[in-house]
């Protein structure tokens, strides 16, 4: 291993994913190792790829929302259309996230309700219980 390449076990432990993780990406076209015989090599380029793919499904985005990103990094307007695309993806998810965020709040605020009664009715059948 070279300082600009890492191979499939030191991937797994700076990312924290497995290597069934790592042969997934690369069969879905998002991560591109070099082949040495049968060990994988990653560079620079697959790591930063890889960062931003664990980011963008951390996020929400599918892995072909993240591989189509990916994809637009190669054209020539300086990242203009890849950062104008990702926005436009990242403000849908953002919405998306904030309307399960509010549903969860009213879910965990109706759970709380009905727990508050549940324990006052425990505790006032506790209190009618007759002593043996």
């Amino acid at each position: 291993m070279t300082n600009d390449t890492m191979n499939i076990r030191d991937m797994c432990a700076a990312f924290d994913v497995t290597p069934r993780t790592l042969r997934f990406y690369e069969a879905k076209e998002l991560l591109f190792p070099i082949r040495d015989g049968q060990r994988r090599l990653f560079t620079k380029r697959d790591r930063a790829r890889l960062k931003l793919i664990l980011r963008g499904k951390r996020f929400g985005f599918s892995l072909e929302e993240i591989r189509q990103l990916l994809d637009l990094y190669h054209m020539d307007d300086s990242q203009a259309t890849q950062l104008a695309k990702t926005y436009e993806l990242a403000e849908r998810h953002l919405a998306d996230m904030e309307a399960q965020k509010a549903e969860l709040e009213e879910a965990i605020g109706e759970m709380k309700t009905q727990m508050k009664w549940g324990a006052e009715k425990l505790s006032a059948l506790a209190k009618s219980k007759p002593a043996d």
